[in-house]
């Protein structure tokens, strides 16, 4: 489990951004797998998931997660939740305490949100898709709407995959600079003609900022880059393999 200090630091807020390590799961999803979604054993999905929490210092029976779309959609998980109600979102907040907010990804950008002071929390899947409909801003929108101020929220993005191991075609590149000319600092020339380098954790880093808020830490871990430490979507593609699993990045409000 990786911690990152502007959150860590903050009294009453757990989280955690979780490797694939200290699980129970087997094979290509060995070991700590906690997606759902894959074709992995769902009682191993399970008890990864129960340990995650409790790596995290959370309650096994408090997670809610989302069915994850790459929209910007966002769910306010009050407290009548069900842990059965996986609403079709890519942002969780939440002012409930004992609630813990959990993002599955396995190469895009999970994103923890907390204010503090207000007791509020939220949590983003920021797949590309997401990052340029702007999942981040419907998370720290919403996160107001409990009583957070954008100034005082802080974030941290957990691990994704790194500019040097996301390549994009020309198409992609013109999406993006068309929605901003300024979008093409995020893109480094590509190994191949007609492709370029895109910096995922970069951009969702500049909206961050450019939407107030004002204490960001990026991990810097490349999920692509290190088997052994993260699971990957794209590394999963390139090699063949017949599925892939998924981390989980972990924040909640004790009780």
């Amino acid at each position: 489990m990786i911690e990152l200090p502007n959150l860590k630091d903050l009294r009453g807020i757990r989280h955690g951004f979780m490797t694939r390590r200290g699980g129970v799961s087997d094979g290509i999803y060995r070991s700590m797998n906690c997606g759902l979604g894959s074709k992995d054993d769902r009682d191993s999905v399970v008890e990864n998931r129960a340990r995650a929490l409790r790596n995290a210092g959370l309650k096994p029976d408090s997670l809610a997660t989302a069915y994850q779309v790459h929209s910007a959609r966002v769910a306010v998980i009050e407290d009548n939740w069900s842990r059965d109600d996986r609403p079709e979102v890519d942002g969780l907040v939440t002012r409930t305490k004992g609630v813990s907010l959990g993002i599955l990804t396995a190469d895009c950008v999970p994103v923890l949100f907390a204010d503090r002071g207000a007791g509020v929390i939220g949590a983003a899947h920021a797949g590309w898709k997401g990052a340029i409909s702007g999942v981040t801003d419907s998370t720290i929108g919403q996160m107001e709407k409990l009583g957070a101020q954008r100034s005082e929220i802080v974030a941290a993005i957990g691990p994704c995959i790194a500019r040097a191991s996301y390549e994009v075609d020309e198409g992609f590149v013109r999406r993006f600079e068309a929605d901003d000319p300024a979008n093409e600092r995020f893109f480094a020339d590509g190994r191949r003609p007609g492709h370029a380098q895109f910096d995922i954790e970069a951009y969702v880093a500049h909206r961050l900022a450019a939407a107030g808020v004002e204490r960001v830490i990026a991990l810097g871990e490349d999920t692509y880059a290190q088997p052994d430490r993260f699971f990957s979507f794209r590394r999963a593609t390139h090699r063949g393999e017949p599925g892939y699993g998924r981390q989980i990045s972990l924040i909640g409000l004790e009780t």
